[in-house]
């Protein structure tokens, strides 16, 4: 038998709220579990926290162009006599990377070295990951310790051992970065790794440096936590580096490289200590005061 057709007010009302239960059990599910804290802004390329410095922020945009843009990793890429994408080369360790000479773009110093060229107005960070991350134009320094709550948007994350950083991203706030990662990818957007060799992170700028620079000299050189052979590694330089001095010390007596010294200098920055010895300059660095 056929049900009695409802008219009036409650059956109009009854008609909608069918139409309302059909459509909500037909609607595709979300492709983003609820709870993840996943959106549309998240996925986008940008700052996603605040606090960042105009300088961060124009070199967050100045990648972000790239993953736009959809531009390649290449291995090599970025490093040619001006910052900007150049064609990559075959990684004898990485069979996806045979097409990289034909391809223009970057590998992740290389994007990093453009994006902060392009925005500070001058080539500071021409170098590899290591030297990128041993910069002495720092305003900040962090561990792996550290996490990720003290970051802010810009700051540039590493990974690897002290000895050798080997892959860097410019960090976009909310766990996310930007970054040039692997052959056969384009630059993009990742969630941060903390696992897998994080390092840790420096904040970049162009501000003046306070103190007194210096160059180190070799490689693996190792610092301190205190003016001693004995005293726990800190960091460890892979090759010459530009140091700001604090003051210096005259401590344990070493001999190395056919010298001997005890003068032994304090480096602000990595909060250790590193011999003279392997300083550029005479036993005793010049206008550098001693510490108390």
């Amino acid at each position: 038998m056929t049900p009695p057709r409802r008219t009036g007010p409650l059956g109009v009302l009854a008609a909608l709220l069918a139409c309302l239960l059909t459509t909500l059990s037909t609607a595709p599910a979300s492709a983003t579990p609820p709870g993840t804290g996943t959106t549309a802004a998240r996925a986008e390329c940008g700052p996603l926290a605040p606090g960042g410095s105009a300088l961060a922020e124009s070199a967050i945009a100045a990648a972000c162009e790239h993953v736009a843009a959809g531009t390649w990793y290449t291995w090599g890429g970025g490093h040619g006599t001006q910052p900007g994408p150049t064609y990559g080369q075959v990684d004898p360790s990485d069979p996806a990377s045979e097409h990289d000479p034909e391809r223009l773009g970057f590998d992740c110093s290389g994007l990093v070295r453009h994006a902060y060229a392009r925005a500070a107005g001058a080539d500071i960070l021409n170098g590899t990951a290591a030297v990128q991350h041993y910069t002495h134009r720092t305003a900040a320094r962090f561990t792996a310790a550290d996490g990720l709550a003290p970051l802010l948007p810009g700051d540039l994350l590493a990974w690897g051992t002290s000895q050798h950083p080997h892959h860097i991203a410019i960090y976009l706030g909310e766990g996310r970065m930007v970054e040039a990662r692997q052959s056969g990818t384009k630059v993009m957007v990742s969630d941060v790794r903390l696992d897998g060799g994080y390092l840790g992170a420096v904040r970049v700028t162009t501000d003046p440096v306070d103190g007194h620079l210096f160059r180190t000299w070799g490689s693996g050189v190792w610092t301190k936590a205190r003016p001693a052979l004995t005293a726990a590694r800190v960091y460890a330089f892979p090759g010459p580096t530009t140091v700001r001095v604090g003051c210096q010390a005259h401590a344990e007596q070493v001999t190395a490289e056919g010298y001997t010294n005890d003068a032994w200098s304090y480096l602000p920055d990595y909060r250790a200590w590193v011999t003279n010895i392997y300083l550029q300059g005479p036993a005793w660095l010049p206008g550098v005061p001693t510490c108390p």
